[in-house]
């Protein structure tokens, strides 16, 4: 018992000062400090209890409470203080921020360059300087609610916080022609500066001995740079190794393993049990695009033999329509890696030696198979994977945006009639071809890209014409629309804005399946 009354006795009898004090927790009824407001009065300004005191002397707790202080206080407000402003702030406004200070550090680099290169009677006065380049950072293509919101300001004044656009803008700030912008001439200077540097980091990665795999996915996420390109999707299908000193035995090992099979199975494709696949190819390609390059004698002749062996070899789906698309992406990089200089729609063919043809021949081949073994379900039988996709895509659109599903339901419009050759031929025939050579740099280096992501590109891709379908009330404009959509001067810009959409949509529903239901 005596020892109960004196621990009673302990508070009111101790005056020295024991380590261990207790800090405030600034949570409901204490809300954050402004630091900019408050950071010069913090420390003169006395801590307030953490609970209101009543009128008559304070208890022997607090008055301890109040005289305890040991060497860990020491600075622990200016802690606080960080901590508390790191969390207030607002993500994008620092990314706005930083992305202005990297582009106006940019722009003096270059006017100094510009300055330097100049004679002497042409250099500009010291305070003269030069014009803003219109719009701020040309190659920065924003949405449309990004456009009308304000930039913080540089003199400290209230700024209004920065609004996230949860949708795919309906048109871009810059202006397209065929795909390229039309920038100024420091914008465009700095622009290859930034792709330089990009294919530098490339090649870099490349010419190790062992190539890390996982960091060329992470860099390939945003486009791969056309010298480079080739090699990358090599590697990203797993066509070949990462050790550099294995790749050219691989490469000549496979090479001669198709034509091996060339050799065997391309005769017997006059033989009866075979001639429908044969003629169903052969009616195929004219009816591919880009025209301009199906339609030259050599490349019907190799598409129609990749295309066949490929059927003959993989008997449980055969030839589908839909997989002859597949061929075009493959061939054309591998083949713009000979030929410098031309545009991926109008490559010609008769340029490149014959031997160089069979290897790009081979390593097609073997690519698309890589493909294909991901997504076969799509082309077996009643093709299962198709129609699974599609209902899937159905369910995701009613949860992301009910105004555009609903619209469609009212009008009668099954997601079946526009959405199967979306899968059946991975957006092939929606979009221009560089676009879809770009929307595969990133399907390369995305985990399941072709069978899983482009399930939420293909949402994301609906999703960007809602304006335009829900201005439609008649079924077969709606219909006629959605199945010609005008993409013709589409670029790189729009497919990065279409994949940004894309990833979010994966991040927000990809490993939470029940969200896909009501």
């Amino acid at each position: 018992m005596a020892s109960d009354g004196a621990r009673k006795q302990f508070w009111k009898r101790s005056n020295s000062k024991v380590p261990g004090s207790i800090q405030h927790v600034y949570g409901a009824q204490h809300p954050p400090f402004d630091p900019l407001l408050h950071g010069t009065l913090l420390k003169s300004t006395p801590k307030l209890p953490s609970t209101p005191l009543k009128a008559k002397r304070g208890s022997t707790f607090q008055e301890f409470e109040s005289n305890t202080s040991d060497a860990w206080d020491a600075g622990e407000d200016d802690d606080e203080l960080l901590a508390m402003a790191a969390e207030s702030l607002n993500s994008e406004v620092v990314m706005e921020t930083a992305h202005r200070v990297l582009r106006n550090h940019s722009q003096r680099q270059e006017q100094h360059r510009l300055q330097e290169a100049m004679l002497p009677e042409e250099r500009p006065q010291p305070w003269a300087q030069a014009p803003p380049v219109p719009g701020g950072d040309p190659w920065l293509v924003k949405s449309v609610s990004e456009s009308h919101t304000p930039r913080p300001t540089e003199s400290g004044s209230e700024a209004g916080p920065l609004q996230r656009s949860q949708s795919l803008p309906h048109s871009s700030t810059v202006a397209l022609s065929g795909g390229v912008s039309d920038h100024s001439a420091l914008g465009s200077s700095a622009l290859s500066e930034r792709e330089a540097s990009r294919l530098d980091k490339f090649k870099q990665l490349l010419a190790g001995p062992n190539t890390d795999l996982e960091e060329l996915r992470k860099l390939s996420w945003s486009g791969i740079p056309k010298p480079v390109r080739p090699i990358t999707w090599k590697l990203l299908s797993g066509y070949l190794p990462a050790n550099v000193d294995r790749r050219p035995a691989t490469l000549q090992r496979k090479q001669k393993e198709y034509f091996a099979f060339v050799e065997q199975y391309y005769d017997s494709r006059n033989d009866e049990v075979h001639q429908d696949t044969y003629r169903q190819i052969h009616i195929d390609i004219p009816r591919m695009s880009p025209e301009a390059l199906t339609l030259q004698p050599k490349v019907t002749e190799i598409f129609e033999r990749i295309l066949f062996i490929w059927a003959i070899r993989h008997p449980a789906s055969g030839y589908v329509q839909g997989i002859n698309d597949l061929v075009t992406p493959f061939f054309v990089v591998f083949i713009c890696e000979h030929i410098d200089g031309e545009d991926v729609d109008t490559v010609d063919v008769s340029r490149v030696p014959a031997d160089v043809l069979c290897d790009i021949e081979a390593d097609t081949y073997w690519c698309m198979s890589r493909l294909l073994d991901g997504i076969q379900d799509n082309y077996t039988f009643a093709q299962p994977g198709i129609q699974m996709k599609v209902r899937m895509l159905e369910e995701l659109v009613s949860r992301i945006d009910e105004p555009v599903h609903r619209h469609l339901e009212q009008h009668e419009v099954k997601y079946l009639q526009f959405a199967f050759r979306w899968m059946n031929n991975l957006l092939m025939r929606e979009l221009p071809l560089r676009c879809a050579v770009r929307l595969w740099d990133t399907y390369q280096s995305e985990p399941e890209g072709f069978s899983h992501f482009h399930l939420y590109v293909c949402a994301a891709f609906l999703v960007r014409w809602r304006k335009e379908i829900l201005e439609e009330r008649d079924f077969q404009e709606l219909l006629l629309f959605l199945q010609s959509l005008p993409t013709a001067t589409w670029g790189d810009e729009d497919i990065s804005l279409l994949l940004a959409e894309a990833y979010r949509l994966k991040f927000a529903f990809a490993d939470a399946p029940n969200h896909y239901k009501k």
